[in-house]
């Protein structure tokens, strides 16, 4: 008799869930992606935490909805194949340390830096997310403090 058939997804997810520390019965947060410039600009005016493989803005939206990402390079990170190359590490190190450190109800937006992104240690950039995440973050007020 052949064993049932399995979907390649479901054989992934259960490799990547055993070796990441996932446990099956809690399961991985929901991340949305974001995609609109409307929300990449809401989370630009957001308190930011400056690392050095990338910059971090996080913006608290104060609702229960999923915690949604995004990512942006500039060209001053490089060509199309440098920028899309520091996205591809963004995107991982997000996808690893956002459901554990990460809140529902709020927006990141990874920025990825010239020369340092790609050029860093893949867990150097883990633990500068962790570490970004696990500052009091949201109450800080921004690096733009207004005198009166």
């Amino acid at each position: 008799m052949t064993p049932p058939k399995t979907s390649l997804d479901s054989v992934l997810a259960d490799k990547e869930m055993s070796s990441s520390g996932f446990s099956c019965s809690k399961g991985p947060a929901k991340i949305e992606v974001i995609q609109k410039r409307a929300d990449f600009l809401r989370a630009s005016r957001a308190p930011r935490v400056a690392m050095p493989g990338f910059v971090i803005q996080i913006r608290p939206r104060g609702d229960d909805a999923p915690m949604r990402i995004g990512f942006t390079c500039s060209k001053k990170v490089g060509n199309a194949v440098a920028r899309n190359r520091a996205k591809r590490r963004l995107r991982e190190i997000a996808r690893l340390v956002l459901p554990q450190y990460g809140s529902a109800g709020t927006d990141y937006v990874l920025i990825g830096r010239n020369q340092k992104t790609d050029a860093r240690e893949f867990q150097d950039l883990l633990a500068d997310l962790r570490t970004a995440l696990s500052k009091d973050h949201p109450h800080k007020t921004s690096s733009k403090r207004k005198t009166a």
